[in-house]
């Protein structure tokens, strides 16, 4: 066989190594499934306040991903399905097929990149303290002190670089049904770190509490929507979502809504 010859049976071998994985991608992927079935299966965390929270006076789940979940089942003509999870728990419903795709303002961080795929950012945040107005903690530099009970979520983002960054306060992981903001108010931890969204709404809805802001922003995550790995149809028709509704207005619109224009993503 001449070189010509056998240069082209390797490059027609190659060009069928590629094209095998991508048919097969294909007919498993997820977004086939929800055509075909019209249900879309959203994890959401209905502890989160701005972001996915169950109003317990109506049962309805509020925030930025409640309304923005409605508008990508409207898109897929499917029938939106809620799945709860939690920070601790996601990666593992992901990859257990419990739902197809996480939104409940989940942080993009290269750890959680090594178990499941992000799509492109739609909020950027960092990090707050919410605090009691008649506790113990006035500004930012009363945080660090022995004695000093810090909440963060288990699971969170937060939550690894808070046992980082603090040296002498301690820090409590707060895992559901409990809340940092009960905690809180239970006088069990002195402050809630926690991010713009949920800083916002309990000093909104709450007089009791007020938020702390570091001198420099502390921490800067961006937000993004989750699949599990290995559907990358799905995750560029999730990314196509996230770029029109940056174009079309609805982003904007939803998060000013729920307070949170100040951190959408460009």
């Amino acid at each position: 066989m001449g070189v010509k010859a056998i240069l082209g049976a390797l490059a027609m071998a190659g060009s069928i190594a590629v094209t095998l994985p991508a048919e097969a991608q294909q007919s498993q992927s997820r977004l086939f499934e929800i055509t075909k079935s019209h249900k879309l299966r959203v994890c959401q965390f209905p502890l989160y306040y701005s972001i996915s929270y169950r109003n317990p006076k109506t049962g309805e789940l509020e925030g930025i991903d409640a309304d923005l979940s409605k508008e990508l089942a409207k898109e897929l003509d499917a029938k939106l399905e809620v799945v709860e999870t939690s920070f601790g728990a996601f990666i593992a419903d992901l990859q257990s097929n419990k739902c197809d795709i996480g939104m409940f303002g989940v942080g993009a961080t290269l750890k959680r990149a090594q178990a499941v795929e992000f799509s492109k950012p739609y909020l950027i945040t960092n990090v707050y303290a919410v605090v009691r107005k008649d506790g113990p903690i006035k500004k930012w530099e009363d945080i660090d002190k022995k004695g000093i009970k810090v909440a963060v979520s288990l699971g969170s983002f937060i939550e690894p670089f808070m046992k980082t960054y603090l040296k002498n306060a301690e820090v409590i992981s707060i895992a559901p049904p409990n809340t940092r903001e009960a905690e809180l108010v239970a006088g069990r931890v002195d402050v809630d770190m926690t991010d713009f969204p949920t800083a916002v709404k309990v000093t909104d809805e709450f007089d009791w509490a007020a938020y702390v802001t570091p001198a420099e922003k502390l921490a800067v995550t961006p937000y993004a929507y989750v699949v599990a790995p290995g559907d990358q149809i799905w995750l560029n028709y999730v990314n196509l979502f996230v770029d029109t509704i940056k174009l079309d207005g609805r982003l904007k619109k939803f998060a000013e809504k729920n307070k949170l224009g100040p951190i959408v993503a460009p």
